[in-house]
């Protein structure tokens, strides 16, 4: 990753700070550090970062109230980092326009890799990648067609939809309400207990084990994602 890659990290603990900071210059970022909300929002406008690092806890707003006042106006990709760890407001906070969302105490390695992520999808979501390919799978969408080592996988046309989607968004966490409004459409009507079964179904053609998933995961209660291309983990 170019060192240009210009990161704004919010945390109200200097510690923090003072982990990150050298970590992610030795990753190969820029790096900028806001203490408080309202510094962060004033940093973003006079040099607006390439991905943001945002704690919900700071001293003078809460993080959720920095996010929203941050998509009034950007897009920027926005990975939350926080100690607190609602299902409910992971949920809250996705649907309102977080990339991804890391819980406290982290791994750095798991961060780093959830950096990466937000910052690819933000380079390609204004297009279509024509091929994705993740360990032993690959979906042409193009010519709309899956494989698993090389054979191909006949999928139902929703099935297919749901892992357009995925694919679309590799290691970014999508929430279930998130997955059933791009899929099935905003007047679907239709529940999380649904998407379990279809992406049951799903796991039965695209893994080499559906019962020990590596490349559709589920983040419990909140929604799921397909593995990066670098980053497959076992998970159930």
């Amino acid at each position: 990753m170019p060192a240009s890659r210009y990161i704004l990290v919010v945390d109200d603990e200097p510690q923090i700070h003072r982990f990150l900071r050298p970590t992610l210059v030795a990753a190969g970022f820029t790096v900028a550090s806001a203490f408080t909300g309202a510094e962060a929002l004033e940093k973003i406008r006079v040099s607006p970062p390439e991905l943001i690092v945002l704690d919900l806890g700071l001293t003078d707003m809460d993080g959720s109230d920095v996010l929203a006042a941050i998509r009034q106006t950007s897009s920027v990709p926005v990975v939350i980092l926080s100690a607190r760890d609602n299902e409910a407001e992971k949920v809250a906070l996705l649907n309102a326009g977080a990339d991804d969302y890391v819980s406290k105490p982290f791994g750095v390695d798991e961060l780093i890799a959830r950096i990466n992520t937000a910052l690819r999808h933000a380079v390609t979501s204004a297009g279509a990648t024509v091929v994705f390919e993740t360990g032993d799978l690959r979906v042409d969408t193009l010519a709309h067609r899956v494989t698993l080592k090389g054979e191909p996988i006949k999928l139902t046309p929703r099935e297919y939809d749901l892992l357009h989607l995925l694919a679309r968004h590799a290691g970014r966490m999508l929430t279930h309400q998130h997955i059933l409004h791009e899929v099935w459409g905003p007047t679907h009507g239709a529940h999380a207990q649904y998407l379990r079964v279809f992406v049951s179904r799903l796991r039965q053609k695209i893994e080499v084990d559906a019962a020990q998933p590596r490349l559709l995961l589920t983040e419990a209660g909140v929604g799921y994602r397909l593995a990066a291309p670098a980053n497959l983990a076992t998970h159930t």
